[in-house]
Protein backbone atom coordinates (compact mmCIF):
# COMPACT_ATOMS: atom_id res chain seq x y z
CA UNK A 1 0.00 0.00 0.00
CA UNK A 2 1.15 3.46 -0.93
CA UNK A 3 2.49 5.84 2.07
CA UNK A 4 -0.37 8.34 1.14
CA UNK A 5 -2.86 5.28 1.45
CA UNK A 6 -1.81 3.89 4.34
CA UNK A 7 -1.43 7.23 6.39
CA UNK A 8 -5.38 8.59 5.22
CA UNK A 9 -6.18 4.82 6.04
CA UNK A 10 -4.78 5.43 9.73
CA UNK A 11 -6.45 8.77 9.99
CA UNK A 12 -10.25 6.65 9.11
CA UNK A 13 -9.47 3.84 11.55
CA UNK A 14 -8.77 6.34 14.35
CA UNK A 15 -11.49 8.45 13.29
CA UNK A 16 -14.06 5.27 13.74
CA UNK A 17 -12.40 4.31 16.24
CA UNK A 18 -13.56 7.57 18.48
CA UNK A 19 -16.73 7.42 17.23
CA UNK A 20 -17.53 3.93 18.42
CA UNK A 21 -16.23 5.42 21.71
CA UNK A 22 -19.34 7.82 21.62
CA UNK A 23 -16.57 10.61 21.08
CA UNK A 24 -18.41 13.90 19.65
CA UNK A 25 -18.19 13.79 15.55
CA UNK A 26 -17.00 16.82 15.38
CA UNK A 27 -14.32 16.75 18.35
CA UNK A 28 -13.79 13.72 16.63
CA UNK A 29 -12.87 14.84 13.14
CA UNK A 30 -10.89 17.73 15.05
CA UNK A 31 -8.57 16.02 16.89
CA UNK A 32 -7.89 13.35 14.39
CA UNK A 33 -7.24 16.05 10.98
CA UNK A 34 -5.24 18.22 13.52
CA UNK A 35 -2.73 14.93 14.81
CA UNK A 36 -2.30 13.95 10.80
CA UNK A 37 -2.08 17.37 9.75
CA UNK A 38 0.91 17.80 12.89
CA UNK A 39 2.08 14.36 11.10
CA UNK A 40 2.60 15.49 7.71
CA UNK A 41 4.02 18.99 8.23
CA UNK A 42 4.83 20.74 11.59
CA UNK A 43 3.15 22.47 14.73
CA UNK A 44 4.21 25.54 13.55
CA UNK A 45 2.15 25.41 9.89
CA UNK A 46 -0.64 23.36 12.23
CA UNK A 47 -1.36 26.62 14.71
CA UNK A 48 -1.12 28.99 11.70
CA UNK A 49 -3.81 26.96 10.10
CA UNK A 50 -5.85 26.78 13.01
CA UNK A 51 -5.53 30.90 13.39
CA UNK A 52 -7.33 31.76 10.60
CA UNK A 53 -9.48 28.45 9.32
CA UNK A 54 -12.07 28.87 11.77
CA UNK A 55 -12.80 32.51 10.93
CA UNK A 56 -12.61 32.28 7.62
CA UNK A 57 -15.08 29.69 8.07
CA UNK A 58 -17.60 30.55 10.42
CA UNK A 59 -17.10 34.14 8.60
CA UNK A 60 -18.60 32.86 5.00
CA UNK A 61 -21.29 34.21 4.49
CA UNK A 62 -22.55 31.65 2.24
CA UNK A 63 -22.60 29.62 5.59
CA UNK A 64 -25.47 32.25 7.08
CA UNK A 65 -27.80 30.50 4.88
CA UNK A 66 -27.93 27.33 7.64
CA UNK A 67 -28.91 29.47 11.23
CA UNK A 68 -31.60 30.90 8.89
CA UNK A 69 -33.39 27.92 7.82
CA UNK A 70 -32.92 26.32 10.94
CA UNK A 71 -34.65 29.18 12.52
CA UNK A 72 -37.63 29.01 9.72
CA UNK A 73 -38.40 25.45 10.60
CA UNK A 74 -37.96 26.05 14.23
CA UNK A 75 -40.52 29.31 14.10
CA UNK A 76 -42.83 27.28 11.66
CA UNK A 77 -42.84 23.98 14.08
CA UNK A 78 -43.87 26.17 16.71
CA UNK A 79 -45.87 28.60 14.89
CA UNK A 80 -48.25 25.48 14.58
CA UNK A 81 -47.83 25.61 10.61
CA UNK A 82 -47.76 22.07 10.47
CA UNK A 83 -50.92 21.18 12.33
CA UNK A 84 -52.73 23.08 9.65
CA UNK A 85 -51.00 21.68 6.56
CA UNK A 86 -51.92 17.92 8.27
CA UNK A 87 -55.36 19.04 8.88
CA UNK A 88 -56.00 20.10 5.27
CA UNK A 89 -54.48 17.53 3.89
CA UNK A 90 -56.78 14.65 6.02
CA UNK A 91 -59.93 17.17 5.03
CA UNK A 92 -58.96 15.99 1.18
CA UNK A 93 -58.25 12.35 1.45
CA UNK A 94 -58.03 11.30 4.83
CA UNK A 95 -61.70 9.81 4.35
CA UNK A 96 -60.16 6.95 1.67
CA UNK A 97 -58.13 3.92 2.79
CA UNK A 98 -55.56 5.12 3.32
CA UNK A 99 -55.90 8.64 2.88
CA UNK A 100 -54.93 10.05 6.62
CA UNK A 101 -50.96 8.47 5.63
CA UNK A 102 -51.05 10.02 2.27
CA UNK A 103 -52.02 13.37 4.29
CA UNK A 104 -48.81 12.71 6.55
CA UNK A 105 -46.74 12.23 3.27
CA UNK A 106 -48.46 15.14 1.89
CA UNK A 107 -48.34 17.47 4.65
CA UNK A 108 -44.62 16.49 5.43
CA UNK A 109 -43.92 17.69 1.74
CA UNK A 110 -45.10 21.10 2.32
CA UNK A 111 -43.63 21.46 5.81
CA UNK A 112 -40.56 20.56 4.40
CA UNK A 113 -40.54 23.24 2.14
CA UNK A 114 -40.20 26.21 4.78
CA UNK A 115 -38.28 23.95 7.01
CA UNK A 116 -35.42 22.30 5.63
CA UNK A 117 -34.56 19.74 8.57
CA UNK A 118 -36.11 16.09 8.58
CA UNK A 119 -35.61 15.34 11.96
CA UNK A 120 -37.64 18.66 12.73
CA UNK A 121 -39.96 17.61 9.77
CA UNK A 122 -40.58 14.36 11.84
CA UNK A 123 -41.18 15.19 14.96
CA UNK A 124 -43.34 18.45 13.96
CA UNK A 125 -45.81 16.05 12.04
CA UNK A 126 -45.87 13.23 14.47
CA UNK A 127 -46.84 15.19 17.38
CA UNK A 128 -49.71 16.51 14.77
CA UNK A 129 -50.63 13.32 12.65
CA UNK A 130 -50.13 10.26 15.04
CA UNK A 131 -53.09 10.79 18.11
CA UNK A 132 -55.02 10.36 14.51
CA UNK A 133 -53.95 8.03 13.44
CA UNK A 134 -53.93 5.95 16.14
CA UNK A 135 -57.31 7.13 16.67
CA UNK A 136 -58.60 5.51 13.38
CA UNK A 137 -56.99 2.19 13.89
CA UNK A 138 -54.30 2.69 11.86
CA UNK A 139 -51.88 0.14 12.68
CA UNK A 140 -49.65 1.49 14.76
CA UNK A 141 -45.98 0.64 13.20
CA UNK A 142 -47.34 1.44 9.93
CA UNK A 143 -48.54 5.08 11.56
CA UNK A 144 -44.67 5.38 13.50
CA UNK A 145 -42.98 4.37 9.87
CA UNK A 146 -45.18 6.45 7.53
CA UNK A 147 -44.42 9.45 10.20
CA UNK A 148 -40.76 8.09 10.08
CA UNK A 149 -40.56 7.88 6.21
CA UNK A 150 -42.27 11.20 5.61
CA UNK A 151 -40.02 12.54 7.94
CA UNK A 152 -37.11 12.75 5.45
CA UNK A 153 -39.20 14.47 2.84
CA UNK A 154 -37.78 17.58 5.11
CA UNK A 155 -34.60 17.19 3.41
CA UNK A 156 -35.74 15.77 -0.12
CA UNK A 157 -38.20 18.65 -0.53
CA UNK A 158 -35.66 22.43 -1.19
CA UNK A 159 -34.76 23.92 1.07
CA UNK A 160 -32.37 21.13 2.59
CA UNK A 161 -29.93 21.91 4.90
CA UNK A 162 -27.92 18.86 4.11
CA UNK A 163 -27.95 20.19 0.24
CA UNK A 164 -26.53 23.22 1.76
CA UNK A 165 -23.83 21.20 3.24
CA UNK A 166 -22.72 19.94 0.23
CA UNK A 167 -23.02 22.76 -1.96
CA UNK A 168 -20.64 24.42 0.93
CA UNK A 169 -18.11 21.29 1.03
CA UNK A 170 -17.89 20.73 -2.68
CA UNK A 171 -18.04 24.41 -3.96
CA UNK A 172 -21.50 24.31 -6.21
CA UNK A 173 -24.09 26.25 -6.75
CA UNK A 174 -26.79 26.64 -4.12
CA UNK A 175 -29.64 27.22 -6.10
CA UNK A 176 -28.94 25.16 -8.83
CA UNK A 177 -28.74 22.02 -6.22
CA UNK A 178 -31.89 23.38 -5.02
CA UNK A 179 -33.45 23.03 -8.48
CA UNK A 180 -32.15 20.23 -9.03
CA UNK A 181 -33.69 18.52 -5.77
CA UNK A 182 -37.12 19.49 -6.64
CA UNK A 183 -38.16 16.97 -9.34
CA UNK A 184 -36.59 14.27 -7.66
CA UNK A 185 -38.43 14.95 -3.85
CA UNK A 186 -41.93 15.08 -5.93
CA UNK A 187 -41.10 11.73 -7.11
CA UNK A 188 -40.52 10.97 -3.56
CA UNK A 189 -43.73 11.99 -3.06
CA UNK A 190 -45.61 10.15 -5.43
CA UNK A 191 -43.58 6.95 -4.35
CA UNK A 192 -44.42 7.36 -1.22
CA UNK A 193 -48.35 7.58 -2.11
CA UNK A 194 -48.12 5.05 -4.77
CA UNK A 195 -46.69 2.42 -1.80
CA UNK A 196 -49.97 3.73 1.02
CA UNK A 197 -52.09 2.58 -2.11
CA UNK A 198 -50.77 -0.71 -2.63
CA UNK A 199 -50.53 -1.47 1.23
CA UNK A 200 -54.51 -0.07 1.54
CA UNK A 201 -55.00 -2.48 -1.35
CA UNK A 202 -53.59 -5.44 -0.13
CA UNK A 203 -53.98 -5.21 3.82
CA UNK A 204 -56.67 -2.79 4.25
CA UNK A 205 -57.35 -3.78 8.07
CA UNK A 206 -54.09 -1.58 8.39
CA UNK A 207 -55.54 1.63 6.76
CA UNK A 208 -58.76 1.89 7.49
CA UNK A 209 -60.56 5.11 6.16
CA UNK A 210 -61.33 8.31 8.77
CA UNK A 211 -65.02 10.12 9.16
CA UNK A 212 -65.77 12.01 5.97
CA UNK A 213 -65.24 15.94 7.17
CA UNK A 214 -67.88 19.00 6.32
CA UNK A 215 -67.92 21.16 3.33
CA UNK A 216 -67.37 23.48 5.80
CA UNK A 217 -64.88 22.07 7.67
CA UNK A 218 -63.17 21.34 4.29
CA UNK A 219 -63.16 25.04 3.50
CA UNK A 220 -61.92 26.24 6.62
CA UNK A 221 -58.89 23.95 6.58
CA UNK A 222 -57.83 24.63 3.44
CA UNK A 223 -57.96 28.55 4.07
CA UNK A 224 -54.99 27.96 7.25
CA UNK A 225 -52.87 26.63 5.20
CA UNK A 226 -53.01 29.61 2.65
CA UNK A 227 -50.07 31.34 4.86
CA UNK A 228 -47.43 28.44 4.75
CA UNK A 229 -48.29 27.73 0.96
CA UNK A 230 -47.44 31.34 0.10
CA UNK A 231 -44.08 31.36 2.32
CA UNK A 232 -43.33 28.05 0.66
CA UNK A 233 -43.72 29.96 -2.70
CA UNK A 234 -42.18 32.78 -2.00
CA UNK A 235 -39.25 30.98 -0.73
CA UNK A 236 -38.82 28.32 -3.38
CA UNK A 237 -40.04 30.65 -6.13
CA UNK A 238 -37.63 33.34 -5.30
CA UNK A 239 -34.79 31.22 -5.86
CA UNK A 240 -36.00 29.81 -8.81
CA UNK A 241 -36.87 32.64 -10.62
CA UNK A 242 -33.58 34.41 -9.55
CA UNK A 243 -35.66 36.95 -7.69
CA UNK A 244 -33.38 36.17 -4.25
CA UNK A 245 -30.08 34.44 -3.94
CA UNK A 246 -30.76 31.43 -1.33
CA UNK A 247 -29.56 33.12 1.27
CA UNK A 248 -32.08 36.43 1.00
CA UNK A 249 -34.73 34.00 1.00
CA UNK A 250 -34.01 32.00 3.95
CA UNK A 251 -34.04 35.58 5.77
CA UNK A 252 -37.87 36.89 4.21
CA UNK A 253 -38.65 33.08 4.74
CA UNK A 254 -37.77 33.52 8.71
CA UNK A 255 -39.74 36.93 8.66
CA UNK A 256 -43.06 35.89 6.62
CA UNK A 257 -43.71 32.64 9.45
CA UNK A 258 -42.45 34.87 12.27
CA UNK A 259 -45.01 37.59 10.93
CA UNK A 260 -47.84 35.29 10.29
CA UNK A 261 -47.22 33.48 13.70
CA UNK A 262 -47.72 36.57 15.51
CA UNK A 263 -50.55 38.19 13.80
CA UNK A 264 -52.33 34.30 14.35
CA UNK A 265 -51.26 34.37 17.81
CA UNK A 266 -49.54 31.02 17.93
CA UNK A 267 -46.09 32.80 18.21
CA UNK A 268 -45.76 34.27 21.88
CA UNK A 269 -42.53 35.54 23.16
CA UNK A 270 -41.59 32.21 24.72
CA UNK A 271 -42.25 30.24 21.46
CA UNK A 272 -39.82 32.62 19.59
CA UNK A 273 -37.68 32.41 22.36
CA UNK A 274 -37.53 28.36 22.49
CA UNK A 275 -37.13 28.91 18.44
CA UNK A 276 -33.91 31.26 18.79
CA UNK A 277 -32.34 28.55 21.32
CA UNK A 278 -33.17 25.65 19.43
CA UNK A 279 -31.29 27.75 16.64
CA UNK A 280 -28.59 28.16 17.87
CA UNK A 281 -27.84 24.90 19.40
CA UNK A 282 -28.36 22.85 16.15
CA UNK A 283 -26.12 25.77 14.61
CA UNK A 284 -23.50 24.93 17.42
CA UNK A 285 -23.21 21.42 16.27
CA UNK A 286 -23.52 21.59 12.67
CA UNK A 287 -20.64 24.08 12.94
CA UNK A 288 -18.32 22.45 15.24
CA UNK A 289 -18.72 19.43 12.75
CA UNK A 290 -18.10 21.98 9.99
CA UNK A 291 -14.87 22.98 11.08
CA UNK A 292 -13.93 19.26 12.38
CA UNK A 293 -14.47 17.77 8.86
CA UNK A 294 -12.49 21.13 6.97
CA UNK A 295 -9.58 20.22 9.03
CA UNK A 296 -10.14 16.46 8.55
CA UNK A 297 -10.61 17.17 4.64
CA UNK A 298 -7.02 19.23 4.79
CA UNK A 299 -5.42 16.21 6.74
CA UNK A 300 -6.59 14.26 3.67
CA UNK A 301 -5.53 17.06 1.09
CA UNK A 302 -1.85 17.09 2.15
CA UNK A 303 -2.23 13.14 2.24
CA UNK A 304 -3.06 13.61 -1.42
CA UNK A 305 -5.00 9.91 -1.17
CA UNK A 306 -8.13 11.35 -2.84
CA UNK A 307 -5.95 12.47 -6.16
CA UNK A 308 -4.38 9.76 -6.15
CA UNK A 309 -7.21 7.31 -5.71
CA UNK A 310 -9.33 9.25 -8.43
CA UNK A 311 -6.51 8.92 -10.84
CA UNK A 312 -5.72 5.52 -10.20
CA UNK A 313 -9.73 4.90 -10.58
CA UNK A 314 -9.48 6.75 -14.11
CA UNK A 315 -6.42 5.10 -15.32
CA UNK A 316 -8.13 1.28 -14.66
CA UNK A 317 -10.85 2.44 -17.04
CA UNK A 318 -13.76 0.88 -14.30
CA UNK A 319 -17.34 1.42 -15.59
CA UNK A 320 -18.02 4.54 -14.53
CA UNK A 321 -21.60 3.25 -13.27
CA UNK A 322 -20.23 0.46 -11.57
CA UNK A 323 -18.00 2.91 -9.50
CA UNK A 324 -20.84 4.84 -8.86
CA UNK A 325 -23.00 1.95 -7.55
CA UNK A 326 -20.19 0.49 -5.11
CA UNK A 327 -20.48 3.98 -3.66
CA UNK A 328 -23.89 4.71 -3.57
CA UNK A 329 -24.06 1.04 -1.38
CA UNK A 330 -20.98 2.37 0.48
CA UNK A 331 -23.39 5.41 1.72
CA UNK A 332 -26.31 3.13 2.04
CA UNK A 333 -24.00 0.79 4.37
CA UNK A 334 -23.02 3.74 6.01
CA UNK A 335 -26.09 5.81 6.45
CA UNK A 336 -27.58 2.69 8.31
CA UNK A 337 -24.84 3.24 11.51
CA UNK A 338 -23.69 7.14 11.30
CA UNK A 339 -25.13 10.55 11.37
CA UNK A 340 -26.55 11.79 7.96
CA UNK A 341 -24.20 15.06 8.10
CA UNK A 342 -21.24 13.33 9.65
CA UNK A 343 -21.46 11.07 6.94
CA UNK A 344 -21.13 13.49 4.27
CA UNK A 345 -18.41 15.66 5.25
CA UNK A 346 -16.32 12.41 5.97
CA UNK A 347 -17.19 10.37 2.47
CA UNK A 348 -16.87 13.21 0.55
CA UNK A 349 -13.19 14.42 0.40
CA UNK A 350 -12.93 10.61 -0.70
CA UNK A 351 -15.57 10.51 -3.39
CA UNK A 352 -16.56 13.69 -4.99
CA UNK A 353 -12.76 13.17 -6.92
CA UNK A 354 -13.45 10.04 -7.79
CA UNK A 355 -17.14 10.97 -8.88
CA UNK A 356 -15.77 13.84 -10.82
CA UNK A 357 -12.95 12.24 -12.74
CA UNK A 358 -15.56 9.70 -14.58
CA UNK A 359 -17.25 10.29 -17.49
CA UNK A 360 -21.07 10.03 -17.74
CA UNK A 361 -22.05 11.66 -21.02
CA UNK A 362 -22.85 14.66 -18.95
CA UNK A 363 -21.70 18.20 -19.75
CA UNK A 364 -19.21 18.76 -17.86
CA UNK A 365 -18.23 17.89 -14.04
CA UNK A 366 -20.87 20.92 -12.38
CA UNK A 367 -23.54 18.45 -14.09
CA UNK A 368 -21.76 15.56 -12.46
CA UNK A 369 -21.77 17.25 -9.06
CA UNK A 370 -24.80 18.45 -9.29
CA UNK A 371 -26.27 14.92 -10.20
CA UNK A 372 -24.20 13.07 -7.48
CA UNK A 373 -25.35 15.52 -4.67
CA UNK A 374 -29.46 14.42 -5.83
CA UNK A 375 -28.27 10.81 -5.37
CA UNK A 376 -26.31 11.56 -1.77
CA UNK A 377 -29.31 13.23 -0.93
CA UNK A 378 -31.57 10.02 -1.54
CA UNK A 379 -29.17 7.89 -0.24
CA UNK A 380 -28.99 9.88 3.05
CA UNK A 381 -33.17 9.67 3.10
CA UNK A 382 -32.67 6.16 2.87
CA UNK A 383 -30.35 6.07 6.01
CA UNK A 384 -32.82 8.25 8.26
CA UNK A 385 -35.31 5.62 7.95
CA UNK A 386 -33.54 2.51 7.27
CA UNK A 387 -32.61 -0.04 10.27
CA UNK A 388 -30.78 -0.58 12.24
CA UNK A 389 -30.16 2.82 13.22
CA UNK A 390 -32.72 5.54 11.53
CA UNK A 391 -32.38 8.60 13.02
CA UNK A 392 -35.93 9.21 12.16
CA UNK A 393 -37.48 6.14 13.69
CA UNK A 394 -35.75 6.92 16.93
CA UNK A 395 -37.50 10.54 16.81
CA UNK A 396 -40.85 8.97 15.98
CA UNK A 397 -40.59 6.17 18.91
CA UNK A 398 -39.61 9.11 21.42
CA UNK A 399 -43.21 9.96 20.42
CA UNK A 400 -44.88 6.99 20.79
CA UNK A 401 -42.89 5.22 23.22
CA UNK A 402 -45.65 2.37 23.55
CA UNK A 403 -44.69 1.30 19.76
CA UNK A 404 -41.77 -1.41 19.71
CA UNK A 405 -39.32 -0.14 17.16
CA UNK A 406 -39.34 -3.35 15.51
CA UNK A 407 -42.66 -2.64 14.43
CA UNK A 408 -41.82 0.84 13.36
CA UNK A 409 -38.82 -0.64 11.07
CA UNK A 410 -41.47 -3.12 10.01
CA UNK A 411 -43.66 -0.27 9.02
CA UNK A 412 -41.31 1.66 6.82
CA UNK A 413 -40.24 -1.12 4.55
CA UNK A 414 -42.53 -0.70 1.56
CA UNK A 415 -41.31 2.91 1.69
CA UNK A 416 -37.28 1.81 1.75
CA UNK A 417 -38.59 -0.60 -1.34
CA UNK A 418 -40.07 3.02 -3.19
CA UNK A 419 -36.58 4.90 -2.53
CA UNK A 420 -34.48 2.06 -3.69
CA UNK A 421 -36.46 1.62 -7.05
CA UNK A 422 -36.11 5.92 -7.23
CA UNK A 423 -32.59 5.39 -6.74
CA UNK A 424 -32.15 3.37 -9.43
CA UNK A 425 -34.01 5.48 -11.60
CA UNK A 426 -31.92 8.94 -10.56
CA UNK A 427 -29.59 7.29 -11.60
CA UNK A 428 -29.98 5.59 -14.81
CA UNK A 429 -31.35 8.98 -16.08
CA UNK A 430 -29.86 12.16 -14.77
CA UNK A 431 -31.93 14.25 -16.70
CA UNK A 432 -34.53 13.60 -14.08
CA UNK A 433 -32.69 15.68 -11.67
CA UNK A 434 -30.83 17.81 -14.23
CA UNK A 435 -33.54 19.22 -16.65
CA UNK A 436 -34.84 22.21 -14.44
CA UNK A 437 -31.35 23.23 -14.01
CA UNK A 438 -30.78 23.15 -17.27
CA UNK A 439 -34.18 25.17 -17.85
CA UNK A 440 -33.72 27.69 -15.60
CA UNK A 441 -30.12 28.28 -15.08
Amino acid sequence: MAPEFALAATGFAALLGLIALRAPVGLAMLLVGAGGYLWVVDAATLLNYLKTTPYYLFASYTLSIIPLFILMGALAERGGLARDLFAAANALVGHRPGGMAMSVIGACACFGAVCGSSVATTATIGRAALPELRRYGYDPGFATGTVAVGGTLGILIPPSIILVVYAISTEQNIAKLFMAALVPGLLAVLCYVLAIALVARRRPALVPAAARPSGSERREAMLNTVPVLLIALIVLGGIYGGIFTPTESAAIGCIAVLAVGLLRGTLRAREVRDALLATAETTAMIFVILLGAEVFNAFLALSQAPDLLALWITEQDFPPYGVLAILLFSYIVLGAVMDELAMILLTLPIFFPVVTALDFGLAGQEETAIWFGILVLVVVGIGLAAPPIGLNVFVVSSLARDVPIARTYRGVLPFIATDLLRLVLLAAFPALSLWLVRLLA
